[in-house]
């Protein structure tokens, strides 16, 4: 699974692959992962999800009411890298 292409995920089973992916490649993360171990990654993740307003705007996007599957893929995708 292409892990930059969070608009695959479409359902709970797509979710559940792409967190398998996501885990086989933390196991030798690429040098671009800024967040390598799990206090790191949550703690991006929480930054990310508090400022994804601006996300969507610089995407052109809006974000839904409720999440979506894809939604919750671009967390977890972000907190590899956010910082």
């Amino acid at each position: 699974m292409d892990l930059n292409d969070t608009g695959a995920v479409k359902s709970r089973e797509d979710l559940a692959a792409y967190v398998r992916a996501l885990a086989e490649a933390s196991a030798t993360p690429p040098d671009y992962w800024e967040n390598v171990d799990l206090p790191r990654y949550l703690e991006a993740a929480s930054r990310w999800i508090g400022s994804m307003d601006s996300w969507a705007r610089n995407q052109g996007r809006e974000l839904p009411e409720q999440p979506t599957w894809s939604l919750v893929a671009d967390i977890l995708r972000a907190a590899c890298v956010y910082e």
